[in-house]
């Protein structure tokens, strides 16, 4: 893997990370008919996923990658399992709301994953963590009210259950931080193949799409994992709190791109969306704020 150490490298690796993962809303709005074939969207991406994540492992460690999937452990497969209904319930999310809502409902994982982390690893919240959950709240509520319709507010809870899924992952890594990572975002990707083919099984569906969207769900795939490789190349070097901020990165990125009139989408946030984000955007940055001085550092390999 290339090594870098240089804080001022790995910043804009990760940076790049955040926008190749900003691409997804934007690839997934150009499918079509996507409400129609999201099992074949999650089998395909899946298996994406998971075949790129072991060839890069294998590129990586050699014939003996496979000895990783006997040391996932208890905690690998909550995490793979919290990350694959994250990545089920993402689709589902963005096929019936907008781009910005399940965006700004992603945003608010690290909040999530600091709960998590009080109730069952006992980790302590701060007063000013406290603070920033509560504005963070503050801002998904108000997004909230304003889905006023049943399909756009089913969206939403999709988008939070997603959060929570990612949440679930992070705290799968900090419950057992020797677990493989990449191993374990690989058993996500195997958990959609394995869940959405039992559903198209039911269904007596087709597993494959058109052609155009058969691209689109690999393309969707790749940038996760292309990401994915990134961040864990500059993350090792980058304070957790910095790390908060450059997240930051995939929320604009994604909103903006599906925003951006020339680029096909044009889909503009409702104003209690662009109120909510603001305040989801406020606690992040107070939350970085107060984590300055922590420097733990949390790189995925």
């Amino acid at each position: 893997m290339l090594n870098i150490k240089n804080p001022n490298i790995a910043i804009p690796v990760v940076l790049i990370a955040g926008i190749f993962w900003s691409f997804g809303p934007y690839v997934v709005r150009h499918i079509d008919e996507a409400n129609t074939v999201p099992w074949q969207y999650l089998f395909t991406r899946g298996l994406v996923i998971f075949i790129l994540l072991n060839t890069y492992l294998f590129l990586e460690e050699g014939f003996e990658f496979y000895k990783n999937y006997f040391k996932v452990g208890v905690s690998g497969l909550v995490g793979g399992i919290g990350l694959g209904i994250a990545m089920t319930t993402f689709i589902w999310s963005i096929i019936n709301t907008s781009a910005a809502i399940t965006l700004l409902c992603l945003a608010a994982m690290p909040f999530i994953t600091a709960l998590l982390g009080f109730l069952f690893l006992k980790e302590n919240i701060s007063i000013s963590v406290w603070i920033s959950i509560i504005v963070s709240a503050v801002g998904i509520i108000i997004m909230a009210v304003g889905n006023n319709n049943s399909g756009s507010f089913f969206g939403f809870l999709f988008g939070m259950l997603s959060s929570l899924g990612f949440a679930i992952f992070s705290v799968s890594l900090r419950w057992r931080k020797e677990t493989p990572k990449f191993t374990t975002v690989a058993i996500a990707g195997l958990f959609c193949v394995l869940f959405s083919a039992i559903i198209i099984l039911i269904n007596e569906s087709s597993f494959l799409s058109s052609g155009k969207n058969q691209a689109l769900f690999a393309t969707h795939g790749s940038i996760v994992c292309f990401g994915l490789i990134l961040y864990s190349i500059g993350s090792k070097y980058i304070p957790a709190a910095e790390l908060t901020l450059l997240s930051l990165t995939e929320v604009i990125g994604g909103i903006f791109w599906v925003w951006l009139p020339w680029l096909g989408i044009n889909e503009i946030p409702s104003t209690n969306t662009i109120i909510g984000g603001f305040f989801i955007f406020i606690a992040l940055f107070y939350y970085s704020l107060v984590m300055n001085t922590n420097k733990r550092f949390i790189g995925l390999n």
